[in-house]
């Protein structure tokens, strides 16, 4: 198998991310705000727990269980997005993200959203992508529909985040819905470093 490739967008550059990017991954991340929107993501983020995240990507990548994309905006991290949980016997993956709350309002979350999705049914062949949020955060959606993604679902107490059910909304685009509702190219330029 080749190797991951980069994405690049108008304004951000997607590439793997590397060890390197283990501390700045624990700041931005570890960052109250940002870790209380997300269900994977510790608070207060621990030591090593960084490298270990990052150690995961490579391998998963290799196996087809997922692609994992630093987002950088002028060589600096402000994000995260990826494709998780690919299966490729139902043609579907689930699509995550952060970005650093510094970066909030600016649009990174869905150029780099946008990218993911186009990779994902341009390069993997898949049928469907879709994504969670928490009902409690309402701009996660808002990335979501300006991706094309319809609401399908309102789940009540579906996910646990520190001891506490939270409500959760699944949104999804289909191949075909994703083609007919994309509008500019979501992706300038793929890659293989």
């Amino acid at each position: 198998m080749t190797g991951q490739p980069i994405l690049v967008t108008d304004r951000l550059l997607l590439r793997p991310f590397t060890l390197a990017d283990a501390s700045e991954v624990q700041r931005l991340a570890g960052d109250y705000e940002v870790a209380s929107c997300s269900l994977e993501i510790p608070y207060p983020y621990p030591d090593g727990a960084a490298e270990a995240w990052i150690a995961t990507h490579r391998p998963g990548f290799e196996n087809g269980m997922h692609v994992i994309y630093a987002v950088t905006r002028d060589g600096a991290v402000v994000g995260a997005a990826g494709l998780v949980e690919v299966n490729r016997r139902h043609g579907r993956a689930e699509l995550g993200y952060w970005v650093a709350r510094s970066c909030w309002g600016r649009g990174y979350a869905t150029e780099a959203a946008r990218a993911v999705i186009e990779y994902g049914f341009s390069v993997l062949g898949l049928h469907r992508v879709y994504a969670m949020h928490f009902s409690r955060n309402p701009a996660s959606g808002r990335v979501m529909e300006k991706c094309g993604m319809v609401h399908e679902a309102h789940l009540r107490e579906h996910a646990r985040k520190w001891g506490v059910f939270e409500d959760v909304d699944v949104r999804g685009v289909l191949h075909d819905e994703w083609r007919d509702r994309c509008t500019g190219p979501a992706i300038r330029e793929c890659r293989v470093r």
